[in-house]
Order: C-alpha cells, then sequence, then structure tokens
C-alpha cells in the first residue's frame, strides 16, 4: 500500500490547526507580554521585535493551515483528481487519463473513516464509480453493473441483470482481420456506453445475488479487468465518489498533457 494521502492531508491540517489556534488564544499574547517587558526594561528596537517574532514552526503553520484547510474541504466533501493507471476501463477511460470525482454523489462521508453523514444519492447501475475493493488498500475505478437485491449473470460474455439481458451492439474489430478485440455498446440502466471484449468465447456460467449494502463492480475492458467477479463485492462503506468528467491525458513519458481528450464520462 502507497502514502496514504487523506490520512496525511488531515493529520497536516490537524496540527497546523492546533498551533495556529494556540498562537491566537496563548502564544501572541505571551509574546506581546513579553516585548512590554523588553520595552519597559529599556530594551531596543531590535529586542522589542524579536519577543514579538513567531517561530518558524508557528509561523510555518499560520501560513499553511489555511490552505491546507481549503484542499481538504475540497478533497473531502466536493471534488477529488485521480489517474488512471490501467486499462481496465478501455474503452470509457485510458491509461493516462486524469479523472475528475465528485465526492458528494453518494452522500457526504468523513475524511479517512469513510463514514456516510448525509445521505445524498445511491449509486446506480451504469455509474462510474471509484472505490476501495475488499481485498486491498487501493483506490479502484469501475463500472456499476449490481446494485443491492441484484442478480447477476455473466454468461458467454453477455451481462444479464435480474435476467434481463443488457444489449449490446457490435460496433467494430481491430484488428480488422484476426482481431484481438471487438468493441460493442452495452446499454445498463440508463447509460449507454462501449465495452471492449476479446474473440474467444466462454460458455461458463457464472451468477452472484448483490446483498444488502454492497455493490458489483465490472470494468468495461472485460477481458482485461480484476473486478467484482474475482474479489467479490464493495461495501458501501469503502465508496469514494462518482467518476464524472476526464480533464487531461497525459501518455507515458516525456509527452506533453493533452487536452483535447477532455470530456464527460459515460
Amino acid at each position: 500500500m502507497g502514502v496514504n494521502f487523506p490520512l496525511v492531508l488531515l493529520l497536516a491540517t490537524s496540527i497546523t490547526g492546533f498551533i495556529w489556534l494556540l498562537d491566537v488564544l496563548l502564544l501572541r499574547r505571551l509574546r506581546i507580554k513579553a516585548s512590554r517587558e523588553t520595552e519597559f526594561l529599556g530594551g531596543g528596537d531590535e529586542a522589542i521585535k524579536k519577543q514579538l517574532k513567531e517561530s518558524k514552526v508557528v509561523e510555518y503553520s499560520v501560513s499553511f493551515f489555511p490552505v491546507l484547510a481549503i484542499v481538504l474541504v475540497l478533497r473531502s466533501f466536493l471534488y477529488e483528481p485521480f489517474q488512471i493507471p490501467t486499462g481496465s476501463m478501455i474503452p470509457t477511460l485510458q491509461v493516462g487519463d486524469f479523472i475528475l470525482v465528485n465526492k458528494y454523489s453518494y452522500g457526504i462521508r468523513l475524511p479517512v473513516f469513510g463514514t456516510k453523514v448525509v445521505d445524498v444519492d445511491e449509486p446506480k447501475n451504469g455509474d462510474v464509480m471509484v472505490f476501495i475493493p475488499p481485498h486491498e488498500k487501493e483506490y479502484f475505478i469501475k463500472r456499476v453493473v449490481g446494485v443491492p437485491g441484484d442478480k447477476i449473470r455473466y454468461q458467454n460474455k453477455t451481462l444479464y441483470v435480474n435476467d434481463q439481458k443488457q444489449v449490446l451492439d457490435f460496433v467494430s474489430q481491430y484488428p480488422p482481420i484476426n482481431p484481438k478485440y471487438f468493441v460493442y455498446n452495452e446499454s445498463l440502466g440508463n447509460i449507454e456506453h462501449q465495452i471492449h471484449r476479446n474473440p474467444y468465447m466462454d460458455s461458463g456460467v457464472l451468477e452472484w445475488q448483490v446483498p444488502e449494502g454492497n455493490y458489483f463492480m465490472m470494468g468495461d475492458n472485460r477481458d482485461q479487468s480484476s473486478d467484482s467477479r474475482y474479489w467479490g463485492f464493495v461495501p458501501e462503506k469503502n465508496i469514494v465518489g462518482k467518476a464524472i468528467a476526464v480533464w487531461l491525458h497525459k501518455e507515458p513519458g516525456l509527452k506533453l498533457p493533452e487536452i483535447d481528450k477532455n470530456r464527460w464520462i459515460e
């Protein structure tokens, strides 16, 4: 697991905020008192200024606390940026896409702990959602294909929700000869999006019943995605937010970022 940035941000904001408050309520008064005593004893201007000057810890805390507090509020309750590291959501999201996640779409949650304190809405089939999977402490992004109570079946690489086959319309294949993958338009809930499938059919039938308080997630790159088919359901408490837009794209390496690929996420 990498650095827990939300925890680091919360701790940094709390520590600098505590020092700022301590300075307002106590330390500043002590400095003023010390400067007056120095002046009374005949100290010069330099000595008085030295008494009034805050320590480096206080100076940095007072400077950084407002910035950290704003970042904490924006990141925890409003919007948070993420970068797509893998191809599991191709063709909807490409490796190198920078996305914006709405943190309040599914309710306002406490930072770090993830406890919901205000209900707003619930995830719906077809939403693209960022979450923490049950098997590791990393951010994942997949599409919601099953909400609490849904019966999910995956048969012949076709998705069924509550025994209803999700509509697939063939778009293209790549390459045209001996294709490595097919592209389909899939309708899921009220969302139409594209998926990738390889040409090899699977006669197996997999079924799941989504329990209360959990969600079933799948990647749009159906044969190249680690998702709920392999590691199970996503608990409601592990939800981070709804992916709403791509605001920047950068190919790996020394290539410049591109803004012409900005788009809403369907």
